[in-house]
Formats: structure tokens, C-alpha cells, sequence
């Protein structure tokens, strides 16, 4: 019987962090107790949290306890790395301090165990949903969130409680297929970072995509988000075992066929 590689990184993303929602954050807090903390590498991708309003939150016990819970991971000698997503694009570098994690451009191409992959959170290439990409535009501009942190804390999560209904209430309306990723926006990351693996979130689709142009294979895997707070749990991650092979995850941890 051939021997099980050791895992040597994990891919996670889109938990959606919240005190409101106990469940999945005893389900990430054993994740991080019982597989990450066994694991060389943690690679967060985005949307950790359901939003983040600046460094300063870290007053808010909830936020404190995850930025502890990291640091623990790393304090097993294991390099955690954060990806923004579009809830938690305003983590910066006094909350990746507190947790013991190194920020990460999006998208960010990396070699481990002999594979070259891409890492993305995924928003960037949902091209056909017009306004969300005007949006994103105006946020992520320096000067933009310059201006935004200089708001009260209280001030600023007004703002974003707004901005979060807002968006729940557009997204009711509007076509499923368009905040799917866009095929030629998908292409262009392949092309732009030259790996022929991609491993994103954001979307709440998971699966493995098989591309084949009749030249190249390429492989693309989506993220599951994470919901323990309801009837049937969703949630799970992926594996890179030290032998190059990429493992998908359930709720429990069972590989996903």
C-alpha cells in the first residue's frame, strides 16, 4: 500500500466571519486547531471576514480572537499568507501583524511542492456584473480608502452595514451567470501568470474545472464557502500534498472525489 504524502498547504476562503454566526467559527477555529496547525503553509483567500472596517476593529474581542487564533497556527512554525477579498480588502499590515500573516498581492503566483500555481480571490474576473466592477474600482483606489479610514470607526461600519444591504438586495435581481467569473477574464489570469492551475473563491460554486484548448490543460479550482449555521453545513478547503497533488475537502475533511 502506497504511503499518504504529508500535506504541506491548505487554500481556504470566503468563511464570512462573524460573532453572529457561532457554528462556523468553531468549525474554522478547529480547522485551524486540527489541520492547519499540522500543515507547512495557510494560504487565506479572501473574505475571511464578512466585512472589515480598518485595523483598528481589532478592539472588537470577536476580531482579536481570530487574529490569536492565527497567531497560534503560526506560533507551530506554519507561514500563513492573506489574499483580500471584497469583504476584507481594508486588512492591512496591523492586523497581518497581530495574526502572524504575510499580505499577498491579488492575483499571486507561488511554487510548492514542485507546483507553480495561481492564487486569486476571483472577484477581479467577475467582468459581466458591470456594477460590482465600477465599485470595486472606486474602493480599492489608495486615496479612496485613505479617506474612508479617517471615519470613526462606528461611522465606518454604518457605511458598510448599508453598503452590505444594498448589495444583497442587487444581487436579487441580477442573473446568476452574471457574478460567475468571466471565461476571458479566466484565460487572461492564465495568461498573465503563466500557471496552468488556478485555485480561487468568491463565487460559492465550488468545483474543479477542467480547461482543454486542444494545447494546453488547465485546471481551475473553486473555494467553497463556509455556513455551519444552518441545516446542512457548507464549507471545506483544499489540500497540496507533498507530492504536487491537489486534494478537495468537505465539511469534515474527507477528500471530495
Amino acid at each position: 500500500m502506497q504511503k499518504a504524502q504529508p500535506t504541506v498547504a491548505l487554500f481556504v476562503s470566503d468563511l464570512h466571519l462573524q460573532a453572529s454566526l457561532p457554528r462556523t467559527t468553531a468549525a474554522f477555529l478547529s480547522f485551524l486547531q486540527n489541520h492547519a496547525a499540522r500543515t507547512q503553509q495557510l494560504y487565506l483567500l479572501g473574505d475571511i471576514f464578512e466585512y472589515w472596517a480598518g485595523d483598528d476593529d481589532l478592539v472588537t474581542p470577536y476580531n482579536q480572537q481570530i487574529a490569536d487564533a492565527l497567531k497560534a497556527v503560526q506560533a507551530h512554525g506554519v507561514q500563513l499568507f492573506w489574499m483580500a477579498g471584497n469583504r476584507d480588502f481594508l486588512v492591512g499590515q496591523g492586523f497581518a501583524d497581530a495574526a502572524g500573516l504575510t499580505l499577498l498581492d491579488d492575483p499571486t503566483v507561488i511554487t510548492v511542492a514542485g507546483r507553480k500555481l495561481a492564487l486569486a480571490h476571483g472577484d477581479a474576473q467577475c467582468t459581466d456584473d458591470h456594477a460590482y466592477m465600477a465599485f470595486r474600482a472606486q474602493v480599492r483606489q489608495p486615496a479612496y480608502q485613505q479617506q474612508f479610514l479617517a471615519m470613526p470607526l462606528a461611522q465606518r461600519k454604518a457605511i458598510i452595514e448599508g453598503i452590505r444591504k444594498n448589495s444583497q438586495d442587487a444581487n436579487q435581481s441580477k442573473e446568476m451567470a452574471i457574478m460567475d467569473v468571466n471565461a476571458d477574464a479566466i484565460a487572461a489570469l492564465f495568461a498573465q501568470t503563466g500557471s496552468d492551475v488556478l485555485i480561487h473563491g468568491h463565487t460559492h460554486r465550488p468545483a474543479l474545472h477542467r480547461l482543454d484548448d486542444g494545447e494546453t490543460r488547465r485546471l481551475r479550482y473553486v473555494l467553497p464557502d463556509w455556513e455551519y449555521d444552518v441545516e446542512t453545513p457548507r464549507g471545506g478547503w483544499i489540500s497540496l500534498s507533498a507530492d504536487g497533488m491537489l486534494h478537495r475537502h468537505d465539511t469534515q475533511g474527507d477528500e471530495i472525489a
